[in-house]
C-alpha cells in the first residue's frame, strides 16, 4: 500500500462519509464542546462561582448519580412512547435552560435541584440519541456510525478542555458565568442540528405495552447488561486507578498522567472506527466484548511491573499497559454498541437501551472504590485477582449473549422501522 493510499485510509477512519453518519458525528462534536468544557471547569465553577464547599459538591453529584441509576430504565421508556428525536431535542433544550440558570443558583438547595434535573434529562437524552442512531441506519452501518460519533466526541471534548483552560486562566466570576451561558448556547445549537435530522416513523407498539420496568425481568438480557457494564471498568482503571498507581507506587514523573490522557484521546480519534469492524452482529459484538475483557486482564498483569522498575523502563511499562487499556476500551465500546443495536426489540428499544445502561451505572457504584482498593491499596498484588475477574467476565459474555439471542425479547413482535427523510 502506497503512502497516498495509507493517508486516504487513515482519513476515512476519522472523517465520516457524507450523509446521516456525518450529520450524527457533527452534532456529537458540537455537543461535546459544551460537555467537555463543563467537565473540565465544573469543579472550579461550583466552588468559585457558586460558593459551594467541596463536600456539598460531592454530595450533590452523588445524589444526581443515584437519580441516573434509578431513572435510566423508566426514563428510557419515554423514547419508546414519544420517539427518540423528540425526546432528544426536548432534552437538549432543557439542558440549555438548566445550564443558563446556573449563575442564578443560590445555595446548596438550588445547586442540588439543577444537578438532579440535569441527571434526569441526561438519562433520557442519552438513550434517545442511541435509539435514534440505531433506528435511522441499516444494521450494517450502526456500529460504524456510533464509532464515528465517539471519535467526534473526543475531538469536541478536547476543544472544550482547551476553552476551559482559557476560562480558568481568566478566573473571574464573569468568566465562569459566560462559560455556562456559552455551554447553554452550544446545547441549543445541538438541538437545532438534531431537529434537522431525518424524521423517523413511529415504531408500531404492541396493543398492550409492557411496563417500563418489565425489561428488568428479562434475565438473559440483564445478564448481558451486567457483564458489559463490568467491562466498562477500563474507564475507571485508566482515569482513576492508573493515575493513583503512578503517584503512589512508581517513580514515573507526574506529567506522565497528563500525557496518557492525551494518548487516550488521540488513539480513540484515530482508531475507533477501524477497530469497530465486525461488531455489527450480536455474535460479533460478543466476541469483541470478550477481546476487550481479555485485554483489560492483560493490562492488569503488565501495569504492576512498573512498581519494581526504575527510570525510563517504568515509563515504557506504563505506556504499554495504558495502550492495552485503550485498545480494550476501543474494542469493548464497539462490542457494547453492537449489543444494543442487535438485541433489543424495535418497539421497546428505549426501555432496553436504558436497561443496558443500568449495567454501566452499577459499575460506577462499585468499580472506583473496589478497583482502587484491589490494585492500589494492596501495594500491587491485588492486580492479579483484578485480572482474574476480567478473565471470568470475558469468558462469560459470549455464552450470555447466545442465551439472550435464544430467548425472545419482550415486545419483539414489532418490525424494524425504516427511515424516511424530512419532506
Amino acid at each position: 500500500m502506497g503512502a497516498r493510499e495509507t493517508i486516504r485510509t487513515a482519513v476515512q477512519n476519522v472523517v465520516p462519509p457524507a450523509g446521516l453518519t456525518r450529520a450524527l458525528a457533527v452534532q456529537a462534536m458540537v455537543y461535546a464542546v459544551g460537555s467537555g468544557l463543563f467537565h473540565a471547569g465544573s469543579a472550579v465553577f461550583f466552588t468559585r462561582a457558586l460558593g459551594l464547599g467541596a463536600a456539598q459538591v460531592g454530595l450533590g453529584l452523588s445524589i444526581s448519580a443515584g437519580v441516573s441509576l434509578l431513572g435510566t430504565v423508566p426514563l428510557g421508556g419515554l423514547t419508546d412512547r414519544y420517539g427518540p428525536q423528540r425526546v432528544w431535542v426536548v432534552g437538549l433544550v432543557l439542558d440549555a435552560a438548566l445550564f443558563a440558570s446556573y449563575p442564578f443558583v443560590g445555595g446548596f438547595a438550588g445547586f442540588l435541584a439543577v444537578v438532579v434535573a440535569l441527571a434526569a434529562v441526561d438519562a433520557s437524552t442519552g438513550v434517545a440519541r442511541q435509539v435514534y442512531s440505531i433506528n435511522a441506519l441499516p444494521p450494517a452501518e450502526r456500529v460504524t456510525a456510533m464509532a464515528y460519533q465517539r471519535s467526534s466526541l473526543n475531538v469536541g471534548f478536547g476543544l472544550g478542555a482547551v476553552i476551559s483552560g482559557l476560562v480558568l486562566a481568566v478566573d473571574t466570576i464573569e468568566a465562569y458565568r459566560a462559560m455556562v451561558w456559552f455551554i447553554a448556547t452550544v446545547f441549543l445549537v445541538t438541538a437545532l442540528f438534531v431537529r434537522r435530522l431525518p424524521r423517523l416513523p413511529q415504531v408500531a407498539r404492541p396493543e398492550e405495552p409492557m411496563s417500563r420496568l418489565a425489561v428488568l425481568r428479562d434475565r438473559p438480557f440483564m445478564t448481558v447488561s451486567l457483564l458489559s457494564g463490568l467491562l466498562t471498568a477500563h474507564q475507571t482503571l485508566y482515569l482513576t486507578v492508573l493515575p493513583l498507581w503512578i503517584l503512589t507506587h512508581t517513580d514515573a514523573p507526574k506529567t506522565l498522567i497528563a500525557a496518557l490522557v492525551l494518548l487516550n484521546t488521540v488513539l480513540i480519534v484515530l482508531l475507533q472506527v477501524r477497530v469497530s469492524r465486525g461488531a455489527d452482529t450480536a455474535a460479533g459484538a460478543a466476541r469483541a466484548s470478550r477481546r476487550g475483557g481479555l485485554l483489560i486482564a492483560l493490562s492488569c498483569l503488565v501495569l504492576p511491573i512498573s512498581g519494581v522498575t526504575r527510570g525510563a523502563l517504568t515509563v515504557v511499562v506504563l505506556v504499554a499497559g495504558a495502550i492495552l487499556l485503550i485498545l480494550a476500551e476501543l474494542i469493548d465500546s464497539a462490542g457494547a454498541w453492537g449489543l444494543i443495536a442487535a438485541l433489543p426489540p424495535a418497539a421497546q428499544r428505549g426501555a432496553y437501551v436504558g436497561a443496558f445502561e443500568l449495567g454501566r451505572q452499577v459499575h460506577y457504584l462499585i468499580a472506583p472504590a473496589g478497583l482502587t482498593a484491589l490494585a492500589v491499596s494492596t501495594g500491587g498484588w491485588g492486580w492479579l485477582p483484578t485480572a482474574a475477574i476480567f478473565v471470568l467476565v470475558a469468558a462469560a459474555i459470549v455464552p450470555a449473549v447466545a442465551w439472550a439471542e435464544r430467548t425472545p425479547r419482550l415486545g419483539s413482535q414489532a418490525p424494524e422501522p425504516t427511515m424516511t427523510p424530512v419532506p
